[in-house]
């Protein structure tokens, strides 16, 4: 087994947030594999985060994130467990990354389960006339359908969508572990995101171009 440095320990704990002793044991688990060492903390993550989902999280903060000289702005509310919790600087970070990812990246949902049933039938149908269109067999026409409906939940839902400071992680991936630092349950509730004269008549076409170029944050 390869030795476990105190430096490698030091490494690991910086990158993953993680404790000494459990950084040490996941290089010890997985015999000084830095790359494993981090996924084993990872899943380990994921399972506490599993385990405090059902913890009432009636506290938190509404934060803000405001772009592009006030042409986007963004309101969301992050729910954790505890008043102290929600003052802890790690928190308010994840509120701050949350706004902003949604300023980038525009969700329309939270997560899955919010978005309405006529809209998924809707998406379920397309994709199937797609495939009909397609001539795909018609054997695994419901099973093809059914990725693109996934894909169209991992594009419009916050939760699913990749983290816009780290697009290996979806949002919902970068909370768990952040739950996993903090020690607590928490939920994104709800959010806003408002564009500049998103929905009124724009006197010219360069104003529109303007605010669809915003909106992608490039």
């Amino acid at each position: 087994m390869a030795e476990i440095t105190a430096g490698a320990v030091k490494e690991l704990r910086e990158k993953t947030g993680a404790g000494m002793m459990d950084c040490k044991k996941a290089l010890a688990e997985t015999g000084g594999d830095f790359a494993k060492a981090e996924e084993f903390l990872r899943k380990k993550g994921l399972a506490s985060a599993a385990k405090k989902a059902g913890r009432a999280a009636t506290e938190g903060a509404v934060g803000s994130y405001v772009h592009m000289g006030g042409k986007i702005g963004v309101l969301v509310e992050v729910n954790c467990e505890t008043d102290f919790a929600a003052r802890n600087e790690a928190f308010q970070t994840l509120v701050k990354d949350v706004a902003m990812h949604i300023a980038a990246a525009a969700p329309q949902w939270v997560r899955r389960e919010e978005v309405p049933a006529e809209v998924v039938a809707k998406e379920l149908e397309i994709a199937k006339a797609q495939m009909v269109e397609q001539k795909k067999p018609e054997a695994i026409i419901e099973k093809i359908a059914q990725g693109k409906v996934d894909k169209f939940f991992k594009e419009t839902c916050l939760l699913e969508q990749p983290f816009v400071k780290d697009d290996k992680k979806s949002v919902q991936e970068m909370i768990n572990d952040q739950v996993a630092k903090i020690g607590e349950n928490i939920q994104v509730r709800r959010f806003a995101r408002f564009v500049l004269g998103e929905g009124l008549e724009k006197k010219t076409e360069d104003y529109a171009a303007e605010v669809a170029k915003v909106a992608g944050l490039k």
